[in-house]
Protein backbone atom coordinates (compact mmCIF):
# COMPACT_ATOMS: atom_id res chain seq x y z
CA UNK A 1 0.00 0.00 0.00
CA UNK A 2 1.70 3.49 -0.91
CA UNK A 3 1.28 6.31 0.69
CA UNK A 4 -1.43 8.12 -0.83
CA UNK A 5 -3.51 4.92 -0.56
CA UNK A 6 -3.03 4.79 2.81
CA UNK A 7 -3.94 8.64 3.86
CA UNK A 8 -7.26 8.15 2.18
CA UNK A 9 -7.52 4.81 4.29
CA UNK A 10 -6.96 6.94 7.46
CA UNK A 11 -9.05 9.78 6.45
CA UNK A 12 -11.66 7.35 5.79
CA UNK A 13 -11.40 5.71 8.65
CA UNK A 14 -11.43 9.08 11.04
CA UNK A 15 -14.78 10.66 8.70
CA UNK A 16 -16.17 7.25 9.51
CA UNK A 17 -15.62 6.91 13.16
CA UNK A 18 -17.11 10.60 13.68
CA UNK A 19 -20.60 9.69 11.75
CA UNK A 20 -21.28 6.98 14.02
CA UNK A 21 -19.93 8.83 17.23
CA UNK A 22 -22.79 11.90 15.91
CA UNK A 23 -25.18 9.48 15.39
CA UNK A 24 -24.81 7.65 18.53
CA UNK A 25 -25.00 10.89 19.88
CA UNK A 26 -28.37 11.59 17.98
CA UNK A 27 -29.73 8.36 20.10
CA UNK A 28 -30.02 10.19 22.95
CA UNK A 29 -32.87 12.52 23.20
CA UNK A 30 -33.63 15.64 25.35
CA UNK A 31 -35.40 13.52 27.64
CA UNK A 32 -33.19 11.73 28.34
CA UNK A 33 -34.91 8.56 26.64
CA UNK A 34 -33.04 6.63 23.82
CA UNK A 35 -34.36 6.32 20.64
CA UNK A 36 -32.97 5.55 17.04
CA UNK A 37 -30.79 8.53 15.70
CA UNK A 38 -34.04 11.16 14.11
CA UNK A 39 -33.57 12.87 9.99
CA UNK A 40 -31.92 15.77 12.66
CA UNK A 41 -28.88 13.62 13.74
CA UNK A 42 -27.81 12.61 10.15
CA UNK A 43 -28.02 15.66 8.95
CA UNK A 44 -25.59 16.90 11.70
CA UNK A 45 -23.50 14.02 10.66
CA UNK A 46 -23.62 14.48 7.56
CA UNK A 47 -22.79 18.44 7.92
CA UNK A 48 -20.14 18.50 10.54
CA UNK A 49 -17.96 14.99 8.86
CA UNK A 50 -17.94 16.24 5.37
CA UNK A 51 -15.84 18.79 6.25
CA UNK A 52 -13.48 16.61 8.10
CA UNK A 53 -11.23 15.80 5.13
CA UNK A 54 -10.60 19.20 4.47
CA UNK A 55 -8.82 20.16 8.07
CA UNK A 56 -5.74 19.72 6.80
CA UNK A 57 -5.80 22.66 4.21
CA UNK A 58 -7.84 24.88 5.83
CA UNK A 59 -7.85 23.40 9.60
CA UNK A 60 -9.40 26.60 10.77
CA UNK A 61 -12.18 27.02 8.11
CA UNK A 62 -13.34 22.99 9.54
CA UNK A 63 -12.84 24.18 13.32
CA UNK A 64 -15.66 26.74 12.30
CA UNK A 65 -17.72 24.77 10.44
CA UNK A 66 -18.24 21.70 13.11
CA UNK A 67 -18.41 24.54 15.72
CA UNK A 68 -21.47 25.87 13.71
CA UNK A 69 -22.74 22.61 13.22
CA UNK A 70 -22.47 21.97 17.04
CA UNK A 71 -24.39 25.28 17.60
CA UNK A 72 -27.20 23.77 15.29
CA UNK A 73 -27.82 20.37 17.34
CA UNK A 74 -30.15 21.95 20.19
CA UNK A 75 -32.48 23.99 18.06
CA UNK A 76 -32.91 20.90 15.66
CA UNK A 77 -34.13 19.59 18.79
CA UNK A 78 -31.29 16.92 19.82
CA UNK A 79 -29.14 16.64 23.13
CA UNK A 80 -25.67 18.63 22.94
CA UNK A 81 -23.16 15.77 23.85
CA UNK A 82 -19.19 15.33 23.50
CA UNK A 83 -20.76 12.51 21.03
CA UNK A 84 -22.48 14.33 18.63
CA UNK A 85 -20.28 17.12 18.35
CA UNK A 86 -17.19 14.29 17.77
CA UNK A 87 -16.17 16.31 14.55
CA UNK A 88 -15.46 19.46 16.13
CA UNK A 89 -12.94 17.70 18.94
CA UNK A 90 -11.33 16.22 15.96
CA UNK A 91 -10.59 19.70 13.83
CA UNK A 92 -9.82 21.58 17.25
CA UNK A 93 -6.88 18.45 17.86
CA UNK A 94 -5.89 19.29 13.96
CA UNK A 95 -6.15 22.76 14.29
CA UNK A 96 -3.54 22.69 17.78
CA UNK A 97 -1.21 20.61 15.78
CA UNK A 98 -1.13 22.93 12.51
CA UNK A 99 -1.70 26.28 14.18
CA UNK A 100 1.13 28.84 13.28
CA UNK A 101 1.37 30.05 16.86
CA UNK A 102 0.71 28.96 20.07
CA UNK A 103 -1.67 31.81 20.91
CA UNK A 104 -3.76 31.37 17.85
CA UNK A 105 -4.14 27.60 18.43
CA UNK A 106 -5.46 28.30 22.80
CA UNK A 107 -7.61 31.59 20.75
CA UNK A 108 -9.42 29.34 18.34
CA UNK A 109 -9.72 26.01 20.82
CA UNK A 110 -11.34 28.10 23.45
CA UNK A 111 -13.46 30.15 21.24
CA UNK A 112 -14.62 26.73 20.29
CA UNK A 113 -15.36 25.76 24.09
CA UNK A 114 -17.17 28.77 24.65
CA UNK A 115 -19.56 28.32 21.97
CA UNK A 116 -20.04 25.14 23.01
CA UNK A 117 -20.59 25.97 26.46
CA UNK A 118 -23.09 28.51 25.83
CA UNK A 119 -24.97 26.26 23.09
CA UNK A 120 -25.49 23.70 25.65
CA UNK A 121 -27.26 25.60 28.12
CA UNK A 122 -30.61 25.22 28.49
CA UNK A 123 -32.25 28.25 27.75
CA UNK A 124 -35.40 27.96 30.37
CA UNK A 125 -35.54 26.24 33.47
CA UNK A 126 -32.86 25.43 36.15
CA UNK A 127 -29.88 23.64 35.23
CA UNK A 128 -29.55 20.19 37.26
CA UNK A 129 -26.70 18.50 38.31
CA UNK A 130 -26.75 16.44 34.77
CA UNK A 131 -27.28 19.22 32.78
CA UNK A 132 -24.00 21.00 34.67
CA UNK A 133 -22.03 17.71 33.67
CA UNK A 134 -23.12 17.29 29.96
CA UNK A 135 -22.42 20.81 29.73
CA UNK A 136 -18.61 20.83 31.36
CA UNK A 137 -17.98 17.64 29.29
CA UNK A 138 -18.85 19.64 26.33
CA UNK A 139 -16.88 22.40 27.35
CA UNK A 140 -13.95 20.49 28.22
CA UNK A 141 -13.76 18.02 25.29
CA UNK A 142 -12.17 20.59 22.84
CA UNK A 143 -9.95 21.92 25.58
CA UNK A 144 -8.30 18.38 25.96
CA UNK A 145 -8.38 18.14 22.40
CA UNK A 146 -6.37 21.33 21.39
CA UNK A 147 -3.99 20.25 24.77
CA UNK A 148 -3.00 17.07 23.41
CA UNK A 149 -2.50 18.74 19.36
CA UNK A 150 -0.54 21.05 21.28
CA UNK A 151 1.31 17.90 22.76
CA UNK A 152 1.63 15.94 19.57
CA UNK A 153 2.95 19.31 18.07
CA UNK A 154 5.92 20.13 20.34
CA UNK A 155 7.08 16.72 20.40
CA UNK A 156 7.31 16.36 16.57
CA UNK A 157 9.20 19.33 16.87
CA UNK A 158 11.52 18.40 19.33
CA UNK A 159 11.94 15.23 17.25
CA UNK A 160 12.90 17.08 14.31
CA UNK A 161 15.17 19.28 16.15
CA UNK A 162 16.94 15.99 16.86
CA UNK A 163 17.22 14.94 13.56
CA UNK A 164 18.56 17.89 12.41
CA UNK A 165 21.06 18.09 15.12
CA UNK A 166 22.27 14.45 14.35
CA UNK A 167 22.25 15.05 10.74
CA UNK A 168 24.30 18.23 11.26
CA UNK A 169 26.74 16.91 13.69
CA UNK A 170 27.05 13.73 11.13
CA UNK A 171 28.01 16.15 8.57
CA UNK A 172 30.20 17.22 10.98
CA UNK A 173 31.93 14.11 11.57
CA UNK A 174 32.07 13.19 8.23
CA UNK A 175 33.67 16.92 7.53
CA UNK A 176 36.30 16.24 10.23
CA UNK A 177 37.37 13.20 8.58
CA UNK A 178 37.67 14.14 5.39
CA UNK A 179 40.05 17.47 6.52
CA UNK A 180 42.25 14.93 8.30
CA UNK A 181 42.21 12.59 5.84
CA UNK A 182 43.45 15.63 3.91
CA UNK A 183 46.15 16.50 6.30
CA UNK A 184 47.57 13.23 6.37
CA UNK A 185 47.54 12.84 2.67
CA UNK A 186 49.62 16.26 2.32
CA UNK A 187 51.34 14.89 5.23
CA UNK A 188 52.81 11.93 3.41
CA UNK A 189 53.18 13.69 0.60
CA UNK A 190 55.50 16.37 1.90
CA UNK A 191 57.79 13.57 3.89
CA UNK A 192 58.14 11.78 0.31
CA UNK A 193 58.66 14.53 -1.75
CA UNK A 194 61.58 15.45 0.93
CA UNK A 195 62.85 12.30 0.92
CA UNK A 196 62.58 11.23 -3.04
CA UNK A 197 63.78 14.70 -3.93
CA UNK A 198 66.72 14.60 -1.93
CA UNK A 199 67.61 11.14 -2.87
CA UNK A 200 67.14 11.50 -6.36
CA UNK A 201 68.89 14.69 -6.89
CA UNK A 202 71.85 13.23 -5.16
CA UNK A 203 71.91 9.95 -6.85
CA UNK A 204 71.17 11.41 -10.52
CA UNK A 205 74.59 13.96 -9.10
CA UNK A 206 76.56 10.63 -8.49
CA UNK A 207 75.80 9.31 -11.82
CA UNK A 208 76.12 12.27 -13.82
CA UNK A 209 80.00 11.87 -12.25
CA UNK A 210 80.62 8.93 -13.09
CA UNK A 211 79.32 8.92 -16.74
CA UNK A 212 81.82 12.21 -17.13
CA UNK A 213 84.70 10.30 -15.61
CA UNK A 214 84.27 7.19 -17.32
CA UNK A 215 86.63 7.43 -19.96
CA UNK A 216 89.29 9.42 -18.46
CA UNK A 217 89.39 8.33 -14.42
CA UNK A 218 88.25 4.76 -13.94
CA UNK A 219 88.84 5.00 -10.51
CA UNK A 220 87.11 8.39 -9.76
CA UNK A 221 84.21 6.58 -11.26
CA UNK A 222 84.55 3.44 -9.04
CA UNK A 223 84.14 5.53 -6.15
CA UNK A 224 81.23 7.99 -7.74
CA UNK A 225 79.35 4.40 -8.41
CA UNK A 226 80.29 2.99 -5.04
CA UNK A 227 79.11 6.45 -3.32
CA UNK A 228 75.74 6.03 -5.75
CA UNK A 229 75.66 2.67 -3.92
CA UNK A 230 75.39 4.02 -0.74
CA UNK A 231 73.00 6.77 -1.55
CA UNK A 232 70.10 3.97 -3.09
CA UNK A 233 71.21 2.49 0.05
CA UNK A 234 70.34 5.49 2.44
CA UNK A 235 67.42 6.05 0.41
CA UNK A 236 65.86 2.91 0.74
CA UNK A 237 66.58 2.90 4.52
CA UNK A 238 64.96 6.06 5.12
CA UNK A 239 62.29 5.61 2.92
CA UNK A 240 61.71 2.48 5.51
CA UNK A 241 62.17 5.10 8.35
CA UNK A 242 59.55 7.53 6.18
CA UNK A 243 56.74 4.92 6.03
CA UNK A 244 57.11 3.75 9.70
CA UNK A 245 57.16 7.32 11.33
CA UNK A 246 53.93 7.87 9.07
CA UNK A 247 52.38 4.53 10.12
CA UNK A 248 52.07 5.83 13.74
CA UNK A 249 48.63 7.52 13.71
CA UNK A 250 46.52 4.61 14.75
CA UNK A 251 49.09 1.94 14.17
CA UNK A 252 51.01 -0.01 16.85
CA UNK A 253 54.12 -0.51 14.75
CA UNK A 254 56.70 1.70 15.78
CA UNK A 255 59.38 2.79 12.93
CA UNK A 256 62.77 1.14 12.32
CA UNK A 257 65.09 3.89 13.34
CA UNK A 258 63.86 7.75 14.76
CA UNK A 259 63.04 10.02 12.63
CA UNK A 260 65.70 12.53 10.87
CA UNK A 261 66.89 15.56 13.00
CA UNK A 262 69.69 18.07 13.07
CA UNK A 263 71.74 15.48 15.00
CA UNK A 264 71.66 13.88 11.90
CA UNK A 265 73.10 16.87 10.19
CA UNK A 266 76.78 15.91 9.72
CA UNK A 267 75.65 12.92 7.60
CA UNK A 268 73.32 15.05 5.35
CA UNK A 269 75.81 17.76 4.85
CA UNK A 270 78.53 14.52 3.79
CA UNK A 271 75.65 13.42 1.33
CA UNK A 272 76.05 16.63 -0.93
CA UNK A 273 79.81 16.85 -0.46
CA UNK A 274 79.82 13.62 -1.89
CA UNK A 275 77.61 14.87 -4.43
CA UNK A 276 79.77 17.96 -6.00
CA UNK A 277 78.30 20.42 -3.28
CA UNK A 278 80.71 22.29 -0.82
CA UNK A 279 78.83 23.30 2.46
CA UNK A 280 80.05 24.98 5.06
CA UNK A 281 78.44 25.42 8.44
CA UNK A 282 78.61 28.05 10.98
CA UNK A 283 76.42 27.95 14.82
CA UNK A 284 75.54 31.16 16.50
CA UNK A 285 74.56 30.56 20.06
CA UNK A 286 74.31 27.10 22.30
CA UNK A 287 72.83 24.42 20.69
CA UNK A 288 69.31 22.67 22.45
CA UNK A 289 67.04 19.90 22.24
CA UNK A 290 64.17 20.53 19.65
CA UNK A 291 61.00 19.06 20.03
CA UNK A 292 60.77 15.93 18.04
CA UNK A 293 58.68 17.48 15.07
CA UNK A 294 60.64 20.74 15.37
CA UNK A 295 63.45 18.59 15.17
CA UNK A 296 62.28 16.86 11.88
CA UNK A 297 61.24 20.09 10.36
CA UNK A 298 64.40 21.77 10.62
CA UNK A 299 66.79 18.50 9.40
CA UNK A 300 63.67 18.58 6.29
CA UNK A 301 64.26 22.37 5.47
CA UNK A 302 67.56 22.14 5.40
CA UNK A 303 67.76 18.95 3.47
CA UNK A 304 65.23 20.53 0.99
CA UNK A 305 66.94 24.00 0.60
CA UNK A 306 70.26 22.06 -0.20
CA UNK A 307 68.58 19.94 -2.72
CA UNK A 308 67.19 23.10 -4.55
CA UNK A 309 70.85 24.90 -4.62
CA UNK A 310 71.86 21.18 -6.12
CA UNK A 311 69.33 21.01 -8.86
CA UNK A 312 68.47 24.65 -9.66
CA UNK A 313 71.31 27.10 -8.49
CA UNK A 314 74.37 26.51 -10.52
CA UNK A 315 76.51 27.01 -7.79
CA UNK A 316 79.05 24.37 -6.17
CA UNK A 317 78.90 26.28 -2.70
CA UNK A 318 76.73 26.44 -0.20
CA UNK A 319 76.08 27.87 3.25
CA UNK A 320 74.12 26.63 6.47
CA UNK A 321 73.86 29.22 9.60
CA UNK A 322 72.37 28.11 12.65
CA UNK A 323 71.16 30.90 15.31
CA UNK A 324 70.14 29.78 18.60
CA UNK A 325 68.35 32.49 20.50
CA UNK A 326 65.87 32.04 23.83
CA UNK A 327 62.87 31.18 21.97
CA UNK A 328 63.39 30.54 18.50
CA UNK A 329 66.56 28.98 16.29
CA UNK A 330 66.84 30.61 13.30
CA UNK A 331 68.09 28.38 9.98
CA UNK A 332 69.39 29.93 6.87
CA UNK A 333 70.50 28.43 3.58
CA UNK A 334 72.45 30.82 0.87
CA UNK A 335 74.12 30.43 -2.45
CA UNK A 336 75.47 32.53 -4.98
CA UNK A 337 74.12 30.68 -7.91
CA UNK A 338 71.19 32.02 -10.49
CA UNK A 339 68.37 30.48 -8.20
CA UNK A 340 65.52 28.45 -9.47
CA UNK A 341 64.92 28.26 -13.14
CA UNK A 342 61.77 28.17 -14.62
CA UNK A 343 61.71 25.42 -16.95
CA UNK A 344 59.25 25.15 -19.93
CA UNK A 345 56.82 22.51 -19.73
CA UNK A 346 57.58 21.40 -16.02
CA UNK A 347 55.93 22.61 -13.03
CA UNK A 348 57.56 24.77 -10.31
CA UNK A 349 57.50 21.86 -7.96
CA UNK A 350 56.44 22.12 -4.60
CA UNK A 351 59.67 22.32 -2.04
CA UNK A 352 59.29 25.90 -1.44
CA UNK A 353 55.37 25.33 -0.33
CA UNK A 354 56.24 22.01 1.50
CA UNK A 355 58.83 23.93 3.50
CA UNK A 356 56.55 26.65 4.25
CA UNK A 357 53.78 24.40 5.65
CA UNK A 358 56.53 22.19 7.75
CA UNK A 359 57.28 25.71 9.30
CA UNK A 360 53.92 27.19 9.97
CA UNK A 361 52.75 23.42 11.24
CA UNK A 362 55.32 23.37 13.87
CA UNK A 363 54.62 26.92 14.98
CA UNK A 364 57.23 29.51 13.12
CA UNK A 365 57.62 31.03 9.70
CA UNK A 366 59.96 30.42 6.52
CA UNK A 367 60.52 32.89 3.61
CA UNK A 368 63.11 32.29 0.62
CA UNK A 369 63.85 34.70 -2.42
CA UNK A 370 66.85 36.32 -4.50
CA UNK A 371 69.60 38.09 -2.31
CA UNK A 372 70.62 41.90 -3.48
CA UNK A 373 73.89 40.67 -3.68
CA UNK A 374 73.27 37.51 -5.70
CA UNK A 375 71.84 34.30 -4.78
CA UNK A 376 68.87 32.64 -3.18
CA UNK A 377 68.47 32.43 0.34
CA UNK A 378 66.25 30.71 2.56
CA UNK A 379 65.25 31.48 6.46
CA UNK A 380 62.79 29.50 8.47
CA UNK A 381 62.27 30.46 12.28
CA UNK A 382 61.18 27.76 14.77
CA UNK A 383 60.20 27.89 18.52
CA UNK A 384 62.19 26.25 21.10
CA UNK A 385 61.24 24.53 24.43
CA UNK A 386 61.47 27.34 27.34
CA UNK A 387 65.26 27.56 28.76
CA UNK A 388 65.23 25.76 32.13
CA UNK A 389 66.80 27.55 34.69
CA UNK A 390 70.52 28.05 34.74
CA UNK A 391 70.71 26.86 30.80
CA UNK A 392 71.89 29.07 28.05
CA UNK A 393 69.60 31.56 26.66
Amino acid sequence: MNRVTSKWWREGAVTATAFVLCLLGGVVQVDDTLTAPPAAAYVIAVVSCAVLPLRHRAPLAALAATTASGVLVAPLGLLLSPLIVAPALITAYSYALTARTERRAAGAVLGTSVVLLVASTPLFGGVSWQDASRMGSVAAFPLMAGVLGHSVRNRRAYLAAVEERARRAEESRDGEARRRVAEERVRIARELHDLVAHQITLANAQATVAAHLFDIRPEQTRKSLHELVETTGHALDELRSTVGLLRQSGDTAGPAEPAPGLSRLPALLASFRGAGLEVSVEQEGTARPLAPGVDLTAYRIVQEALTNVTKHAATGTARVHLAWNRDRVTITVADDGEGPVAVPGRSAGYGLIGMRERATAAGGQLSAGRRPEGGFLVSAELPLPPARSGGAP
